[in-house]
């Protein structure tokens, strides 16, 4: 009796097996799948039954270097990283051979398909909405394999060195044109100015004279120039309105 009691006990340690917080096992029963094990201590009997453990965790996958061609037939290289968690354990080990795997060569192809339908412009400008798309299709697909899509971000986009020199040559060119327009707006408000200035010292009186007498003034402060004073009309005008007083 004592040595059958020592075998029972033997076979139940023997089949105690461990599934951590993180992690869900798949249980199968003579070859037939027969339920999820939940965290904790779980018995797996010998022979009978086996169990593959899952990781539920988000995993980050990187997606190599890809070539790509875009719409406007431009050659580049494009690479990403994809974040994804298992959400059912049981369709990650039936239903696809190697999930991992999978999902990565699944991107790849994705990646490199969604590049194909933009210009190199919109691929520029616009990555976060590219790469947003590939997350729902890479996630629509693998949804069969019990894997969610969280997150698509596109690391790199490289270009030709002879591409590259022409976009600098370009955004080159758009700060000089730039830089003119603001000058050119810059100019045109101060000529504004300077017309209006000039209308409302011709059209008070005496208030050009005393512009005169403030500039006269200005340049008496430095001995070292000689000036040739021209006395404007309205100065003159002046001058007679107090001869006559």
């Amino acid at each position: 009796m004592l040595y059958i009691f020592g075998v029972l006990f033997f076979l139940i340690l023997t089949s105690i097996r461990q599934i951590n917080q993180y992690e869900r096992g798949v249980k199968f029963s003579f070859g037939k799948f027969s339920g999820i094990m939940e965290p904790g201590w779980r018995i797996v009997l010998p022979v009978v039954q086996t169990y593959q453990k899952v990781d539920v965790r988000t995993k980050a996958v990187d997606v190599p270097d890809q070539n790509a061609i875009t719409r406007d037939n431009v050659s580049v290289r494009v690479n990403a990283v994809i974040y994804y968690k298992v959400s059912d354990a049981n369709k990650a080990i039936i239903e696809v051979e190697d999930f991992r795997y999978a999902i990565s060569q699944y991107a790849q192809t994705t990646m490199r398909n969604i590049v194909g339908e933009v210009t190199l412009d919109e691929l520029l400008s616009s990555r976060d909405k590219i790469a947003d798309k590939i997350r729902e299709i890479v996630d629509k697909e693998t949804d069969a394999w019990g894997l969610k899509v969280q997150n698509v971000e596109l690391k790199d986009v490289s270009l030709p060195a002879d591409m590259e020199r022409t976009i600098g040559k370009q955004a080159e060119a758009e700060r000089e044109k730039r830089a003119v327009i603001i000058n050119s707006e810059g100019e045109l408000a101060a000529s504004q100015n300077i017309a209006l200035a000039a209308q409302m010292l011709s059209q008070t009186p005496g208030a050009l004279h005393l512009r005169t007498l403030q500039s006269i003034n200005d340049m008496s402060s430095d001995n070292s120039n000689t000036v040739v004073y021209m006395i404007p009309i309205e100065a003159l005008r002046a001058l007679e309105g107090f001869a006559k007083k």
